[in-house]
């Protein structure tokens, strides 16, 4: 069974920076994409970054040269870097990592940009 954790979501004032973390854990043989989508309130799911096996980003026009995707292939993790945050990436975000063949989720973290 594989389970994925997020953390590092929380409240960043207008200009500020955070960084989210999603860790998989349990029964893992290969490991392929990853990424983020968010979903703001009253919209639906977005994607917002994603990196490849290999290690190449993309990203929504709505972030790019804002945030920024990595990914930690030892410990099974994948990171988003979010600066000069905004209001309207107030949203809960959701990683996902692609893990034996599948896409697996995780349960979304908060991250609200508020003064």
């Amino acid at each position: 069974q594989v389970q994925l954790a997020e953390s590092g979501g929380g409240l960043v004032q207008p200009g500020g920076s955070l960084r989210i973390t999603c860790t998989a854990s349990g029964t893992i043989f290969s490991v392929g994409a990853m990424g983020w989508y968010r979903q703001r309130p009253g919209k639906g799911r977005e994607l917002v970054a994603e990196i490849t096996s290999r290690g190449n980003p993309s990203y929504s026009d709505s972030v790019k040269g804002r945030f920024r995707v990595s990914r930690d292939n030892a410990e099974n993790r994948v990171y988003l870097e979010m600066n000069s945050l905004k209001s309207e990436d107030t949203a809960v975000y959701y990683c996902y990592i692609n893990i034996n063949g599948r896409a697996y989720w995780g349960k979304g973290i908060q991250v609200t940009v508020s003064s």
